[in-house]
């Protein structure tokens, strides 16, 4: 990936948090790949090499910040909300400041991100929010869970408000993937389970349905958790 603004006109553009790693990192490449012009908003730096794609280095809880960066994109077709991270615990062990940090990530992200883009976002434009299996709940993830759970109410919400200009918003559901946030120590005390297809979900599956949902064959679809877990949850 690489930080480079070139950019030819009449491309589709779209934003990508979390675009420096796992999930939100093959979304970037998928919708590269697809011929997809893409602003990744992340805290990492990242470097590599490709003409359409424009990284700014950002903390997207910053709203202060964000902000700004919102104000130069332009017009945006498809937002994609990937940034995300978990800490677990029992109740009785909870922390209000994970709990708070997460529902900031997850849920005031993006509905800043998507309140401030929509203006500029064209009839037929895309929101897709990765949310988790976990919205159904899991013992020891309930505040993960809780803001998981809290994107479907919006995506649900924003759906039948934007279904007339053709814009469509969903939810992609994945089951344990092969991330480094899978082998996150923060959430050592509550290891991943394998599904019953023997493996964890591939970040690059995760991508490739996203890109579907971001494509005219898709347009359909709007207001859906889509879960891809593997057979975990049956």
């Amino acid at each position: 990936m690489s930080t480079s603004e070139g950019a030819g006109p009449g491309l589709r553009h779209a934003v990508v948090t979390g675009a420096s790693s796992g999930i939100g990192q093959a979304i970037v490449g998928r919708l590269l790949s697809d011929g997809w012009r893409v602003t990744g908003l992340c805290r990492s730096h990242v470097a590599g090499t490709n003409g359409l794609l424009k990284v700014v280095q950002i903390d997207v809880t910053d709203f202060d910040a964000l902000e700004h960066v919102c104000d130069e994109l332009g017009s945006v077709d498809a937002l994609v909300h990937a940034a995300g991270f978990m800490r677990t615990a029992p109740l009785g062990q909870l922390s209000i400041e994970d709990g708070a940090a997460m529902w900031r990530l997850h849920v005031e992200s993006a509905t800043y991100l998507a309140d401030r883009l929509l203006p500029r976002m064209p009839a037929g434009g895309r929101i897709v929010l990765v949310g988790s299996r976990t919205a159904n709940g899991a013992a020891t993830r309930s505040q993960y869970a809780a803001t998981k759970s809290a994107l479907v109410g919006l995506a649900r919400s924003w759906a039948a408000e934007l279904a007339p200009r053709g814009i469509t918003v969903n939810v992609v559901a994945p089951g344990a993937t092969d991330t480094p946030f899978l082998r996150d120590p923060a959430r050592a005390a509550t290891p991943p389970k394998l599904p019953p297809t023997g493996r964890f979900i591939a970040p690059e599956e995760v991508a490739a349905l996203t890109g579907f949902l971001l494509s005219e064959g898709a347009r359909s679809i709007t207001g859906q958790q889509i879960v891809m877990c593997g057979g975990a949850s049956l």
